[in-house]
């Protein structure tokens, strides 16, 4: 009987994975049948069992056997000499050397030995594919829905770590990727989108999010490049400081050195005429030593003859001497003072050793701060009372600047805040709101120390510019409300300090009296705290540009007292 023909197509018998006809067929409960090596591989490779075709999933390793019949069917097959057709060519062949994979590729799934590199991944195969085991998604009807990206390297990121499903929805309450399973599970009633659409708004956002760092950007490339040339122009200044500096010191030690030169000359000029003056002398003397000793030896010679007549004969012209007129002296004589010179130089000394001691600080000019630091010698912060009360200051309160709630007494030493009027007469340097008065003395150019003693619920101490406003209530009348004046203020059991408007509260006990120091020239006004020990409350550091002024201002039953230190005390 003959043998009937195989009425089958050959593509029936293709292995997915190798493309080859079927070798020791295996077959699958989903229906897909596949090489036995092949399918072995490729399950080897991962971590889950799963349908190279359908990528149906199975929870436990099927264990594999041949297919008889479809064994016997493709030996048939093969015995009649058909051959399978050869895969079709790639859109864009490249040379063999330029398909295998390197560092940094994406291998192919399905290639055993040597792998090629991939060039698509497929999202629905969880796989990647080189462009030979790529047709299949090309060819077959069934792949052909498949959905392919760029080769990823990373596919394992794209599947559910609960269910092993890809990732095909977003939920939007818990801003998370998840799979179909997911949302039936700990996802349900949440809000859920497709990935491409929450990729959309994402996109959006994206947007906006780069719209804001493109204009930080910029204002930080700009502030940089704002930086830079104020670093540049700092670097100017200071150079052109270091170069003034340097033209300064190098002139007073061409200065010193050529005071040095001229002195020595001074010095060596006046030793050259005492030297010919003293040589003159000497010289003189000399010769009149001769003359007395030639004198002394022909009168002994004479008195030891034994010729009277002779001896008489002689007698009166050796024994009459020539005048000596006044004996000649040598009196060393300057024509400079070495003492007041020497005097000079101490103090000069004296003047650059106190300020190789002082340190370099900045400051800003009062009254804006944007203006540029200046850099000043601040001299070495003084330690004890005994170093401060060298700069003691007495000072006097000013009746024509006292307001008429001010009783002023003790000579216009203290101040006294009531609720009745002094009855001063009207003045125009007189404060006719804030409850303040002023001291005469302005103070400038020095270092200035003083003691204040206060008592009251409410007080102020501080220093001015004579520009102070007078009159009404405004801020360019209140001590430390302005850019004209610097206060410390005790009020409900603290201390404030106040310049141009800004407060700044400490921390320190109440002290009934208040040490101040005011070095105008360093641009350094400090408050001390005298009870038990001298401590510092606050420094201000600025640079002064007019006489200061002392000042207070007071509470109702508030007073304040000028302290006169004792000679014995400084």
């Amino acid at each position: 009987m003959a043998e009937a023909p195989l009425l089958v197509s050959q593509e029936e018998f293709i292995c997915s994975v190798c493309l080859e006809i079927l070798t020791d067929p295996v077959s699958l409960h989903c229906g897909h049948s596949f090489c036995l090596n092949c399918l072995t591989n490729c399950w080897d490779r991962s971590e889950v069992s799963r349908c190279p075709h359908c990528r149906h999933t199975f929870i436990l390793r099927p264990e594999l056997h041949i297919n008889t019949v479809l064994n016997e069917i493709v030996k048939r097959f093969k015995n009649m000499g058909v051959k399978p057709p050869p895969p079709p060519p790639s859109p864009r062949p490249a040379p063999p050397s330029q398909n295998y994979a390197g560092p940094g590729d994406v291998e192919c799934d399905f290639c055993t030995g040597t792998k090629l590199r991939a060039v698509k991944s497929c999202l629905t195969c969880m796989a990647s594919f080189c462009q030979t085991h790529m047709q299949p998604h090309y060819e077959v009807a069934a792949w052909k829905a498949h959905k392919l990206v760029d080769p990823d390297g990373n596919l394992q990121e794209k599947l559910c770590g609960k269910h092993r499903n890809p990732l095909e929805l977003f939920c939007k309450t818990d801003e998370t990727c998840i799979c179909v399973l997911c949302v039936a599970t700990g996802h349900r009633n949440h809000e859920t989108v497709e990935l491409e659409t929450e990729r959309e708004e994402k996109e959006k956002q994206l947007g906006v999010t780069r719209n804001e760092i493109r204009r930080r950007l910029q204002e930080k490339e700009k502030t940089l490049e704002e930086t830079r040339r104020a670093m540049k122009k700092v670097q100017i200044s200071l150079g052109r400081q270091v170069d003034e500096n340097d033209k300064s010191f190098a002139d007073l030690i061409r200065c010193i050195e050529e005071a040095h030169k001229k002195l020595k000359e001074k010095i060596r000029e006046q030793e050259k005429r005492e030297i010919e003056k003293a040589e003159g002398v000497m010289e003189q003397l000399e010769k009149e030593i001769k003359e007395l000793k030639r004198r002394d030896a022909e009168l002994k010679g004479l008195s030891e003859t034994k010729d009277h007549i002779h001896f008489l004969q002689t007698f009166s012209s050796l024994c009459v001497l020539p005048d000596d007129g006044h004996s000649l002296r040598f009196t060393a004589t300057a024509d400079f003072s070495s003492e007041y010179l020497q005097k000079e130089l101490c103090c000069l000394k004296k003047s650059l050793e106190k300020i190789s001691q002082w340190d370099i600080m900045t400051r800003t000019p009062s009254g804006s701060d944007c203006e540029a630091p200046t850099f000043t010698l601040q001299p070495p912060e003084l330690k004890g009372r005994e170093a401060f009360l060298q700069y003691f200051c007495p000072l006097t309160l000013d009746m024509n600047t006292a307001h008429k709630l001010l009783h002023l007494s003790e000579k216009n030493k203290k101040v006294t805040c009531m609720r009745t009027e002094a009855g001063y007469p009207d003045h125009p340097d007189r404060f006719d709101y804030w409850t303040q008065v002023l001291c005469r003395e302005a103070l400038t150019g020095t270092c200035c120390y003083w003691e204040v003693e206060w008592n009251g619920y409410l007080m102020g101490i501080g220093v001015t510019y004579k520009g102070l406003g007078r009159k009404g209530r405004g801020k360019k009348c209140s001590l430390g409300n302005n850019d004209m004046s610097w206060s410390l203020w005790w009020s409900e059991h603290r201390y404030m300090v106040y310049h141009n408007d800004k407060e700044t509260a400490i921390s320190a006990p109440y002290s009934p009296r208040i040490g101040v120091y005011l070095d105008w020239s360093a641009g350094s006004l400090s408050f001390y705290s005298m009870s038990p020990t001298m401590t510092l409350l606050h420094r201000f550091n600025t640079s002064f540009t007019e006489p200061l002024y002392p000042g207070f201002w007071l509470s109702c039953n508030s007073t304040v007292s000028l302290c006169q230190l004792m000679p014995s005390e400084y």
